[in-house]
């Protein structure tokens, strides 16, 4: 090796190991904000008042949309939800009182999967708007047949996958759309956020809770950003020493994209420390967002010009649920197809299903050969 050689392996500068000083530079601009229709009103019909129901309730009163009726198989639930939320709501006996009511434009159905697809479809069969509580179904061939139900019909079917209106994910999702970090390379995502609180409830009855039912918002994440790109996913997860837990809390998975790569570490199991740090990558720069827990985040975007870090408004918990129902009354008032609209939303459960899959037989899934989910 020559003299200059041997200089060069050793300068930490060649092998980046120096980060760059670069500017602050000021944030671009871009729509992350929970979309709102311009003059679209319609009155909300809620089917199941369950805990999560809430924030849904939440988010619409302080939006300004009405919710016109709800119902739950436990009635004074409902009127609780109602006295709390809506008093102007009627709350009905049965849940086809509120697809058989003329003034009710859009339902929102947040029961349980097993649950909810009968009412779906017939909300669909009313003429109804439908958003979806997440995840969407347990089996994609019924997913697809909600779906084409609803275009049968005209009406829209949307999922409250209400993580991509999370300010921090929002604005990442929106400034890679606007081409501020070029064509994407890399997307990770790690949660290290205990889930040990749901020992002893019905989650704790779900065998793949973290891979399904809480990874589906991060599977969601990456599909929004990269779509058909995806094309495998391997995973794997095990039980955390000492967890409560029947069911395993740590959980990971490699996903195989085109062209670039993607991954998705949840410490479900870690009880204290936590941390959510997103890192999205692409040919003219990345996007980062760190943070110690799901609301609090900070996102960096990094260019050649600079650094920007925005100020961003809102939490998770509840912008996220106004997101999920104004982009579906904005798809109405445009007759358009919503950006979480169900089509699209099987690709994202696609995943999920995959990475259980691949977590049961231990070899990299293709996205579609899981059509249900297993356990």
């Amino acid at each position: 090796m020559t003299e200059d050689a041997t200089r060069d392996a050793g300068d930490s500068d060649t092998y980046a190991l120096k980060a760059a000083d670069l500017p602050r530079i000021a944030a671009p601009d871009v729509a992350y904000r929970p979309p709102m229709p311009k003059t679209y009103r319609p009155r909300i019909g809620v089917i199941g008042t369950g805990g999560i129901s809430g924030s849904h309730l939440d988010a619409y009163r302080k939006a300004g949309w009405e919710v016109g009726a709800l119902w739950n198989r436990t009635r004074a639930k409902a009127e609780q939800k109602a006295a709390e939320y809506c008093p102007d709501a009627r709350v009905e006996e049965e849940w086809q009182a509120i697809l058989s009511n003329p003034d009710i434009d859009v339902v929102d159905v947040t029961l349980h999967p097993e649950h909810r697809v009968e009412i779906m479809a017939a909300a669909i069969d009313a003429g109804k708007h439908v958003l979806s509580q997440k995840p969407f179904v347990t089996d994609l061939d019924v997913g697809i047949k909600l779906v084409e139900k609803a275009q049968d019909k005209g009406v829209k079917l949307a999922v409250n996958q209400n993580a991509r209106w999370a300010p921090y994910f929002a604005y990442m999702r929106e400034a890679a759309k606007a081409g501020h970090i070029g064509d994407i390379l890399s997307v990770h995502l790690a949660i290290h956020w205990t889930h040990g609180w749901t020992a002893g409830t019905p989650f704790d009855e779900i065998e793949d809770l973290i891979l399904y039912d809480f990874g589906v918002h991060w599977f969601d994440f990456v599909n929004s950003l990269l779509g058909d790109r995806v094309e495998a996913v391997f995973a794997n997860a095990t039980h955390a020493a000492g967890q409560a837990n029947k069911v395993p809390l740590l959980a990971q998975a490699m996903v195989r994209v085109d062209g670039g790569q993607a991954s998705l570490v949840f410490d479900g199991g870690i009880p204290h420390g936590p941390r959510d740090t997103t890192f999205v990558g692409g040919t003219a720069g990345s996007l980062v967002s760190d943070g110690p827990d799901l609301s609090q985040q900070r996102v960096t975007l990094t260019t050649p010009e600079g650094i920007a870090t925005p100020e961003l408004e809102g939490q998770w918990f509840n912008d996220g649920f106004a997101g999920t129902m104004g982009e579906l009354l904005c798809a109405i008032e445009e007759d358009r197809e919503p950006s979480n609209g169900a089509a699209e939303n099987l690709r994202s459960l696609a995943m999920a299903f995959a990475a259980v899959r691949s977590r049961i037989l231990g070899r990299e899934v293709e996205i579609g050969e899981a059509r249900r989910l297993e356990s």
